[in-house]
């Protein structure tokens, strides 16, 4: 008996026999599979010389009657060709096997093996082929042999009230182009079963922008078992909006082919889910027919290995030699469709306004545009016109540090000198240095060190326009070509620098940057704010989602580096054509970076002044000294203040320390030295809490999210000592695998950064599946220390008694009171965080860490 073999999917994977692999069911070539379609195979072939079941003797076999397939390949790597009758047809004198071509055997592409003479024929016009590869480009359904595997591996479930649905609506999901992962807290496994007949690989493209998702890929065999290649199964993250590729080297046989995401405690952020498209799989042997060109594309030429794609106002249908032509004055197409589409009337959707650079005579002209490539007709009833354009108004004032000397252009103003940008630029006063940076406030043209562009993730429709328009008081997101475009808004500072003056405050702050915008929208528009340290990689810092009302956002800068920030507004991340929310915007009003290096200076600030020889030239105070006013020179700031980092001049640059608390040496901050004295009833008392300044670590939980996973907060604490440096650490280590490189010292992020209280979200490891458990989402609580005291109140914190035990001793509690500087959409004032110590003298052993209820 002959084992026969399947020839690797037909019409681009289409017919694969789609298998649940490794659950109670033989994929579909297993041997028993195997075994019995052969026999099925055998018996149709002995058929041939009986009579029909009415006695009377069967028909001759037509070509059309029958197809060739190849045996399996047996252990001197040989096979034969025999004819399998179609279904459902009777005929006698099928032809005899013959030995078939070697079994690593391939055509090369642009061709297929042309199986009744075994020689390898060019593919036909209109069809492509890649050899001995598949190809999946086309994403308006899940492909035959794909399936969805959703599941929820979380072994102790939580309150069962909290799991409403659990995973079963949750899947991958086709969206043309591209396919898109889940976006909740669910395992979804995309699977795909192939047999290799000689070793190959499988690549494709993917977006992953979201390290709130974890993003695997793997590869099993028929026993379940993951294959070693895929040892570096964590896929690394994309900069957002790029698709990055990962190709993996497939062994010869059945491979098992699992892209699978999981969601972690989606907080209250606009998830980004992972998208894949272009999945190639190279080595399945032979292809024995053509791939059609899929719809919106085409092949003129015999021997494709690629159609191309039908270009804007055309359309193809499946199969296509050519692009056939819209009408073009009443349809329109996109690139690469399959149908023209009606041109609707013109709406005030279909055009924009923009602000012409300003004339010798300091006007600026309003014009309106019609949205390229312009797709409404102007003669359609309902249609409105483009309204006239030409309106002159004056320009706005120069951008502070700039000036216009008369010109019609502002240039900054030269080193050393500063204006308000309504003057002309004039040298700092003896005694003063320029405060550099970048105040942008006036919007005629984009500043020489911004940039704007536009992308797409499924389409290149908005590549080479402006992403951004400048409107006089403001910037504001542009037309873009899809409602779903990024529009990209860049800043480039080659480094940060404070003043000479104050190089001695030695403060962590090394500048900041601050803007003012708003955004009105009728659908689910996200404003995002990313930074990239050195072109290493860019971090989504803060996103903002939906209509936000006019308010100011700041980014503290901590390392001298070449930094671009970057605003990226999109309208919808539905997969959108048409344009629904063109009139959804972001307008940003000002941009404010301080100690810029190659800034320009509105203002200039005093600064301290050598010994006489050196002239008036300033110099740096040293570490912890401010500027006298009377005589301009350093001087060291008086026992238990600090230095403020934004103002060194006259003594109250000098900050006493909050109570409690002393300075350090060179007066950079203030700390706890782990002692507190207070006076009570006559009573001198004495805390030592020295035992306590390693970091202490607490673990609170569980807790649920609304799909069931389990996490617990883990909390490290440094409570005092050590010169006020800040000892706890929290990091994440998914990022360990996932992150494209950490930049080491890249302090805006907190996998690397010390805190005085830090929390980290812990999932364990059998909540989902994964080897060990993981950290995740670690934010700092406390970075900044603002005193100890028995009060229950330090700068505008309160402590809520009402959450703790009543104390059952007569020893007051002492309060450590920190604050952080990072703000969230959440913490608009960035956070506070107090510790309540609590004495109790006649209890032996260490003490307990707890968290209020």
């Amino acid at each position: 008996m002959l084992p026969l073999a399947r020839g690797p999917a037909r019409g681009r994977g289409r017919r694969r026999p789609a298998g649940a692999p490794c659950r109670g069911l033989s994929p579909p070539w297993s041997p028993a599979w195997i075994c019995c379609w052969a026999l099925a195979g055998c018996q149709a072939a002995w058929a041939g010389d009986l009579p029909s079941s009415s006695g009377r003797p069967l028909p001759p076999c037509l070509e059309k009657d029958y197809h060739f397939e190849y045996t399996e390949c047996d252990s001197s790597g040989s096979r034969w060709r025999v004819a399998i009758p179609n279904s459902a047809v009777d005929c006698s004198g099928l032809p005899d096997p013959v030995r078939g071509k070697e079994c690593t055997f391939s055509c090369a592409s642009g061709e297929y093996l042309e199986m009744k003479n075994q020689v390898c024929s060019k593919c036909g016009e209109g069809t492509y082929s890649l050899g001995s590869g598949i190809k999946f480009d086309e994403w308006d359904e899940l492909p035959a042999g794909f399936s969805n595997i959703a599941t929820f591996m979380d072994t102790v479930v939580g309150p069962s009230d909290s799991r409403p649905d659990g995973c079963n609506n949750s899947s991958w999901i086709p969206r043309g182009n591209y396919i898109e992962s889940n976006r909740d807290d669910c395992t979804v496994s995309l699977i795909y079963a192939v047999h290799l007949k000689k070793s190959g690989y499988v690549f494709f493209e993917y977006q992953y922008v979201d390290n709130n998702i974890f993003f695997e890929f793997f590869i099993q065999n028929d026993q379940c078992q993951e294959m070693d290649t895929t040892a570096d199964k964590w896929v690394k993250l994309t900069d957002n909006g790029e698709w990055g590729s990962h190709s993996v080297m497939l062994k010869s046989g059945t491979n098992i082919l699992y892209w699978r995401t999981t969601g972690i405690l989606m907080g209250s952020k606009a998830v980004k889910p992972v998208l894949v498209k272009n999945i190639t799989i190279e080595g399945v042997a032979y292809t024995s027919e053509c791939f059609p060109c899929k719809p919106g594309t085409f092949s003129d030429k015999p021997g494709s290995f690629v159609c191309q794609v039908c270009p804007r106002n055309t359309y193809s249908e499946k199969g296509a030699k050519e692009c056939i032509k819209c009408d073009e004055d009443s349809q329109f197409s996109e690139e690469g469709s399959s149908e023209c589409t009606e041109r609707p009337p013109c709406t005030t959707k279909d055009y924009f306004q923009i602000h012409t650079p300003c004339d010798e005579e300091g006007k600026t002209q309003i014009m309106y545009k019609w949205i390229e490539p312009k797709i409404c007709r102007e003669d359609l009833t309902d249609a409105i016109r483009l309204p006239p354009s030409g309106e002159k108004k004056d320009c706005p004032p120069c951008n502070p540090g700039f000036y216009n000397n008369g010109s019609s252009s502002c240039h900054p103003c030269p080193p050393g000198t500063f204006s308000d940008g309504t003057k002309e630029c004039r040298p700092c006063p003896a005694g003063t240095e320029p405060a550099l940076g970048f105040e942008y406030k006036w919007w005629n043209v984009l500043p020489g060190n911004m940039k704007t562009s536009c992308f797409n993730v499924g389409n290149s429709k908005c590549d080479g326009m402006n992403g951004w328009e400048v409107a006089g008081d403001h910037i504001q997101s542009g037309a873009g070509g899809s409602d779903n475009d990024y529009l990209i808004l860049n800043l480039h500072i080659p480094g940060f620098k404070p003043p000479t003056s104050v190089t001695g405050a030695m403060g962590t702050e090394l500048g900041r940057i601050t803007f003012v915008f708003e955004t009105l929208c009728s659908a689910d528009c996200v404003l995002y704010f990313m930074v990239d340290i050195n072109r290493k990689s860019t971090n989504v810092v803060e996103s903002w989602g939906g209509t936000k009302e006019k308010q100011a956002y700041t980014h503290i800068i901590f390392k001298n580096a070449t930094f671009t920030f970057t605003w990226a507004f999109q309208r919808t991340n539905q997969g959108q054509d048409n344009r629904r929310f063109v009139n959804d915007l972001v307008k940003i009003y000002s941009v404010t970076a301080t100690n810029a290096v190659d800034g320009v200076a509105s203002s200039c600030r005093a600064c301290a002044l050598g010994s006489e020889q050196s002239g008036s030239s300033c110099v740096p105070c040293p570490p912890g000294h401010y500027i006298e006013k009377e005589t301009n020179q350093c001087k060291e700031c008086p026992p238990d203040t600090y230095l403020s980092i934004h103002q060194v001049y006259g003594k109250e640059a000098c900050v006493p320390c909050g109570p409690g608390s002393r300075s350090t040496q060179d007066h950079s901050v203030c700390y706890s030295d782990c002692f507190f004295y207070h006076e009570k009833e006559n009573q001198s008392l004495r805390y030592d809490f020295s035992t306590l300044s390693s970091v202490g670590s607490l673990m609170n939980g569980p807790s649920f999210t609304s799909k069931g996973t389990k996490y617990f907060h883990f909390f490290n604490i440094s409570l005092c000592g050590h010169e006020g440096k800040k000892m706890a650490l929290c990091t994440n280590n998914i990022t360990d695998f996932t992150v494209k490189e950490m930049v080491a010292g890249s302090d805006d992020y907190t996998n690397l950064v010390g805190a005085f209280v830090c929390q980290s979200t812990i999932i364990p490891s059998e909540s989902k599946g994964f080897r060990a458990a993981l950290s995740s989402q670690s934010i700092i609580l406390a970075d900044t220390f603002l005193g100890v005291t028995v009060e229950t109140t330090l700068q505008n914190i309160n402590i809520k008694e009402d959450m703790f035990p009543v104390s059952p001793s007569q020893i007051p509690d002492v309060h450590f009171f920190y604050k952080s500087s990072t703000t969230t959409t959440s913490c608009v004032n960035g956070r506070s965080t107090a510790v309540k110590m609590r004495c109790n003298p006649t209890k032996p052993g260490a003490g307990v860490i707890s968290v209020p209820r």
